[in-house]
Parts: structure tokens; sequence; C-alpha cells
């Protein structure tokens, strides 16, 4: 059982003196789990969701979606449990809490305005600095009541007549891609679709969009995709039995660990075919040094301790930049990290945390606006990586803990956010 309040450290190790030879199971993905999640509360007959993720952020859609009054059963299976979903007819008054999560705090307002009655959020304080102007701005083009003291921020109060007719928005989707998708998974229960045109100068994690076109057409929705615009037919979707892929952005450590310690880590069920952008972390640490192999029975990275630098657009996949920006950290040539202005919108400020922690520990971090420099250094030991309440900042000590002596990640609870028991699976990995 872990000890969540015990400090956490990383084990020193190095290829020569304690070469790894693990596998290891990531747990669902959080971004499958919640999409699912909302697509089958909206269906017009039950689902299971099989495998599903049960982390801070998927515990708190249940929790939401429940509170509408949609039927969410756990059933306990040989292998941990899987959700029976009965969709119902949507009511409030009800509050929910957001806590962190982007997918919660922007998916769940769209789905609330189905709901008959008032329906308030909230969450926690880092939430009400995070952007949800445009979900807002366009639930209210498409005749919805919200109360936001004009501030276009959370805490909100949907006022909901039990039904939305659907229409055209415009939306500056710059920020999140997230904006989007929440707007997409609205569409086929509202009564005539909707069409959702990007009007912002860029758009960051398509990979994300790509994920949601593809769950919503798997529960037999209709989506036609144009040039920055995307429209969503107005259909009764069909429940699904679906089994919830591994979260590939949170093996990013574990493979990760392979490349600084030495030997090999196999990450099981890896996809062979998959629109979640951590997919992409194969390409990337190859041309960092891993071997990738594919098998029948998942992704195996090993390493030999030799990292090099990376120049790399990450635009599409941000959340991966935590990951690789420690592992860049530890290289023996340059990295540029590029495209990644929209992290500063996360659970925390990524480029600024990111910069301040790993100078702290003597490395060569330049922050530019929407990238990071990281030259080559050798890191010193340390008594604490800050996390800033960021699961992937957490990851992002515990990858450099492997190499610097001395360092305790701060609060590596926040981990809970998608990976229920981090530190035991990172033990485990570090035992073989």
């Amino acid at each position: 059982m872990t000890n969540w309040n015990a400090p956490f450290r990383s084990k020193l190790a190095s290829a020569a003196a304690n070469p790894l030879n693990s596998k290891i199971s990531i747990p669902g993905s959080k971004s499958v789990t919640n999409r699912a999640l909302i697509l089958a509360a909206i269906a017009k007959t039950p689902s299971t969701l099989r495998k599903p993720l049960s982390s801070r952020d998927t515990d708190l859609m249940v929790k939401g979606l429940r509170s509408l009054g949609c039927g969410i059963e756990e059933i306990k299976t040989d292998n941990g449990f899987d959700y029976q979903l009965a969709p119902a007819k949507l009511i409030g008054p009800t509050q929910i809490d957001v806590g962190n999560a982007g997918t919660v705090m922007r998916f769940l307002p769209p789905i609330a305005s189905l709901a008959n009655g008032l329906v308030y959020f909230d969450g926690d304080a880092r939430s009400h600095e995070r952007p949800l102007a445009p979900v807002i701005s366009a639930l209210e083009q498409l005749g919805i009541s919200i109360e936001h003291s004009n501030k276009y921020r959370l805490p909100i109060t949907i006022n909901g007549s039990g039904k939305v007719k659907g229409g055209v928005v415009e939306v500056d989707a710059s920020a999140s891609s997230q904006f989007i998708s929440a707007l997409l998974l609205l569409g086929p229960a509202t009564e005539e679709g909707i069409t959702v045109k990007h009007i912002g100068s860029s758009l960051p994690s398509m990979p994300h969009i790509e994920m949601t076109i593809q769950m919503i057409r798997a529960f037999g929705g209709q989506v036609e995709v144009g040039e920055n615009s995307w429209s969503v037919k107005s259909k009764d979707l069909i429940g699904q039995d679906l089994t919830i892929e591994p979260d590939l952005s949170n093996a990013a450590p574990f493979m990760a660990a392979a490349m600084i310690c030495g030997g090999s880590v196999e990450i099981l069920d890896w996809p062979k075919s998959t629109t979640q952008p951590g997919d992409q972390l194969r390409s990337i640490f190859a041309k960092m040094g891993a071997q990738i192999e594919i098998g029948n029975t998942g992704l195996k990275v090993s390493g030999t301790g030799k990292i090099s630098g990376i120049d790399i657009d990450l635009h599409d996949v941000g959340e991966l930049t935590p990951s690789i920006a420690a592992v860049a950290a530890l290289a023996d040539s340059p990295s540029t990290l590029r495209g990644i202005a929209h992290l500063r919108l996360h659970e925390t400020d990524r480029l600024a945390a990111l910069a301040t922690e790993i100078n702290k520990l003597g490395g060569s971090v330049t922050e530019g606006p929407g990238e990071l420099i990281i030259k080559p250094a050798t890191l010193k030991s340390s008594a604490l990586f800050k996390s800033y309440e960021d699961h992937r900042m957490a990851t992002a000590g515990a990858i450099i803990g492997l190499a610097v002596e001395g360092v305790i990640v701060e609060n590596i609870e926040t981990t809970k956010k998608t990976l229920p028991d981090f530190p035991g699976l990172w033990q485990g990995m570090l035992n073989g």
C-alpha cells in the first residue's frame, strides 16, 4: 500500500549498476475514458466500458454524470472493474466539482445544458484561472443561459431547458483542442446537429480532436470534417461494449526510465492502431537514443544510458513535453522543444515550471514564448523538485531522480490525477 505522505525518491540507477528488466501494465487512458463516459451517458441504449481508468479526473467525471441522473454502476472483474452505464433524462438542480480536470470543466457544461434545471460548476483554485471562455461563448451562441458574472470562467451556473437546438458556433480554440471536442461531443444530442468553426490562428493537439471524432463514430454518430470546421449530425447514439486502451502518455516516464537506467521496460498491451498522442513517443524516444520494438505482448523500450538531444515541434502532443524535457535535461547534446505556448495554460505554466525546477538542479533551460531550449549540463543533487500540483511535473521529477541523487518529488500524490498508484508502478518497475 502506497504511503502518500512519505517523501518520494526515485532510485539512483545506471546501466552498469542496475539495468532494468521490467514489464508494466499502464492503466486506461484518461482521454478515452472521459470521452467514452460522455458518449455513453447521452446514448439511447446501455454501454459497458471495460478496463476504464479510475483516477481523480475520471472519478470526477463519473460523479458529475451521476449527479445529472446518469446511471453508472461499477462491476468488479478479475482484473479490476468495468463501468455499466444506463442513460437517463438529465436533470438538475445539482452541483458539480471539476477539480482541476480540463476534460471535466470543458466537456460536462455542454452536456449539462441538456438537463432540466440549474447546474452549478466549480473546482480547484487553479481551475478558475484556466481558459473556459470559448466553451461558454459557444453555448451562449446556442441560446443556453449561463451565469458567469461576465467573467467567462469558473464558477458558472447553467440553466438548462432540457434540450439544445444546435446550430453553427464559432470558437477560438488556440488555447486548447478540448474546446472543439467539448462541442462535438454535444452534437449528436442536439435537435438539429452542430457545426463548429475554429476561428483562431492555430489549433493544438489535433490528435485529441481526431480521437473525439473516431469515438463519436464508434457510438454510431456522424461527423463531417472540413477545413477548420466540423459538423456533427443529430443522431441517436448506440451504447457500446468498449475496452479502454492503456494511457500511452502515462507510459512516458517508464519508457524514459529504460533510456536512463539501461536495460529494458516493456509496456504491455500497446495498441496496434490508436489516435492517442502518446503513440508518438515511439518515434520521439527512438530519435533520442532508445531502441523500440513492438511485439505480440506490447512495446519494448531498451536503452544504454546514452541520450541524445532533439529539435522537435510538440504542438500536437504538448502533454508529452514534461517527460521529454526531463529526458532532454540528461542528454549529451542540446534540445529545442517548440510549439508549446499553450502549455502555459495547463495545470500550471509548464514551461516556467520545467525551466525553474531543472535549472535549480544545475541545468541549462531557457524559456521562449512557446519553446524550451535545453543545453547539456551536469545536474546536481537537490532536496526538492516541486510538482506545482501538476501530475506531469511530478513524473518529470521522478524521471530526473533516476539520474540525480537526492531528488525528492514534492506532492507525488498529484499523480492520482491520471495514475491511481504511480509510486507502486514505479517501484515495481525498479524491482523488475
